[in-house]
């Protein structure tokens, strides 16, 4: 079983902004594999289906941003997912727009939804996939909670389906195998590490 988590902040508000890509990942997968997604439950909007032998949970949590931790512990309990087979959609101030980085472990890196989960859950060592969301010139509360560009969402569009795709061969093949295929398109750019929106 696999627990697949993607951070947002729920409402009309948010919708498309840059901090919801994970939001926007998890939809693309539930369209792909049929999920009713209406489903509340854990603080969250989720579903379930299952690939293969695999039963897949999908999951948006609902509790906002900065508290995703409670809502996954709570799912994960439910589940008995153990730590491998849960899988963070998260955006990345520190990688470029169209970047993405598996990792399997790791710091929040001052990103307050990773922080919540690490917090709530007692632990860093889960996988998450962290999107490219681009730079701000200017404060970075804003920047996050603003919406892409008409002229960065065909990009958007390709990095969001490429990290669908990576979720899906996780799921098959796990961290390290996906790493090195999916990292690997990225190692044009520097990773800048951890230094990432604080909102």
């Amino acid at each position: 079983m696999k627990l697949i988590a993607g951070l947002g902040n729920p409402g009309p508000k948010y919708a498309g902004t840059r901090h919801n890509i994970g939001f926007h990942v998890i939809d693309i997968l539930a369209d792909r594999w049929n999920v009713d997604m209406s489903r509340e439950k854990f603080q969250a909007w989720y579903g379930e289906v299952r690939i293969g032998d695999e039963k897949i949970v999908l999951l948006k949590p609902t509790t906002f941003m900065n508290r995703s931790g409670a809502s996954i512990a709570a799912a994960g309990k439910f589940y008995q997912i153990e730590l491998q087979d849960l899988l963070v959609v998260v955006d990345d101030l520190a990688l470029p727009l169209g970047r993405i980085r598996l990792r399997p472990n790791g710091s929040p890196g001052g990103h307050n939804g990773l922080a919540d989960i690490v917090q709530k859950t007692g632990t860093n060592e889960f996988p998450r996939l962290r999107i490219g969301i681009g730079q701000p010139l200017g404060n970075q509360v804003s920047f996050v909670l603003s919406r892409f560009h008409p002229d960065e969402q065909p990009m958007v569009n390709q990095i969001a389906d490429e990290s669908a795709d990576a979720v899906e061969f996780w799921i098959k093949n796990g961290s390290s195998v996906t790493m090195t295929r999916y990292n690997a398109k990225s190692q044009d750019t520097p990773d800048r590490g951890d230094k990432r929106q604080s909102s």
